[in-house]
């Protein structure tokens, strides 16, 4: 069976001179009080003969509840630590975190008891300058902020 892979968006823009990323933090009560280290780039999974590129930018709209339309620049693919690949996207843009609106998940909820409720997707998302986004994103995907960097510093030379 193949391995499961993924793909997303990093969104980034400019503040100045700072370069900023679009992070999203997982909904649910397992995410709940975690922070450093638990954050994401807006992606999901790569459904059966979909190109990367189309899941990546139907991911980023389910979960911001923004259609991105900007030229999207691939980015080496990533395997995490569980083995899923994450087949990265990079654009540039804007959009305002606190407006982000994503599709919702069903879970029972507490453990055991029967009840089913709905959660958020992403529960919210926020711009960081490359230093913080490193400590705030999953461990996994931190080599995605590498490539961002890199090759926006190989396109300024």
């Amino acid at each position: 069976m193949p391995r499961k892979s993924s793909a997303g968006v990093l969104l980034f823009r400019w503040r100045e001179a700072v370069l900023e990323v679009l992070l999203v933090h997982p909904g649910g009560p397992f995410w709940q009080r975690r922070d450093d280290g638990a954050w994401s780039l807006p992606k999901g999974e790569i459904d059966l003969d979909e190109i990367p590129e189309v899941a990546a930018r139907r991911e980023f709209e389910e979960e911001t509840g923004t259609a991105l339309t900007a030229p999207l620049v691939a980015l080496t693919p990533v395997r995490q630590p569980g083995g899923k690949v994450v087949h990265a996207f990079a654009a540039e843009g804007d959009l305002d975190a606190a407006a982000v609106r994503s599709n919702t998940f069903s879970m029972e909820w507490p453990p055991r008891s029967g009840r089913t409720r709905e959660f958020p997707e992403v529960d919210r998302a926020g711009w960081f300058d490359l230093a913080t986004a490193t400590r705030k994103l999953i461990a996994g995907q931190r080599p995605i902020l590498d490539q961002l960097a890199a090759a926006l510093l190989a396109a300024r030379r």
